[in-house]
């Protein structure tokens, strides 16, 4: 059975309660998409709103895994699109951060003071914040060589993410961002990562940066019981429509691959990057 999240918070941040009111101030888009499971998307009319949105969703989806499972084992994504989702989130009383683990969905290899660290920017925006500790707080380690910190990223998450019938971990909620070029996670376009069917984590070296980076794979990322994709930015506008509205090319476009076979799967998405999906 899927859980299932409001589309936005209502007005205190993480109640599931009066999800169809709050649907109602939110525009959800029915489009035909390259996606067969392309899930809700929500529509925030502005950069204020998104990040409540986004740290609501987040709030939702910590209580329902807590109550129903009694933890919630979630992987954040850097970037600053989420950086002001993570300074809410670091002031909702209402999340039990005692009984969160928190992972990454991907990282840069650098050690985790460099200013281009995700864990830094979560440290900085949230872990820092916080009154009580996550239960864990399991980072990528970025500063070891990257194949072996592959592995040992894949054996943290395996020890402490209970898997489903098939064997691969299911996080409760991943949370991904999309690039100009389309790619999500450290998942770029012709990566050789695209194509990773049996390894949960990869170190892959991305030509178009010209360095490696660690990110989860798609068999990973397709077992989430929630996956929140946000876009936030003018600039992704011409590559969303792209993506949700044309072919599916995942090796153009690395974040159509993003496809839950059982999980709730919504795109959150602020006025500036929709203005080429709205009519």
């Amino acid at each position: 059975m899927t859980d299932t999240l409001p589309g936005t918070p209502s007005n205190r941040r993480g109640d599931t309660t009066g999800a169809s009111e709050d649907l109602d101030r939110v525009k959800i888009l029915g489009l035909s998409t390259a996606f067969p499971r392309s899930g809700g998307v929500i529509i925030q009319p502005g950069r204020p709103e998104f990040a409540v949105a986004a740290a609501g969703m987040v709030a939702a989806a910590s209580m329902i895994s807590t109550e129903q499972r009694g933890s919630f084992n979630v992987a954040l994504a850097g970037g600053s699109t989420q950086s002001p989702v993570y300074e809410l989130l670091a002031e909702d009383s209402e999340i039990d951060w005692q009984r969160s683990r928190i992972f990454w969905s991907d990282e840069r290899c650098v050690p985790p003071e460099h200013s281009e660290s995700n864990y830094r920017l979560v440290r900085e925006t949230l872990l820092d914040r916080l009154q009580q500790a996550p239960g864990l707080v399991a980072r990528m380690p970025g500063e070891i060589p990257p194949e072996q910190a592959a592995r040992d990223y894949e054996s943290t998450i395996r020890e402490f993410v209970p898997a489903d019938d098939t064997g691969i971990p299911r996080f409760d909620l991943i949370l991904l961002g999309m690039g100009d070029d389309g790619h999500t996670a450290s998942l770029f376009p012709g990566s050789q990562a695209l194509n990773e069917t049996d390894r949960l984590v990869a170190a892959d070296f991305v030509t178009q940066i010209d360095s490696h980076r660690l990110t989860f794979t798609f068999p990973l990322i397709n077992a989430g019981r929630h996956v929140l994709i946000l876009v936030s930015g003018a600039s992704k506008a011409s590559t969303l429509k792209s993506v949700l509205l044309g072919p599916h090319q995942p090796n153009v476009f690395p974040v159509q691959g993003v496809q839950p076979a059982e999980g709730q799967f919504r795109w959150l998405v602020d006025a500036d990057a929709a203005q080429c999906i709205q009519s």
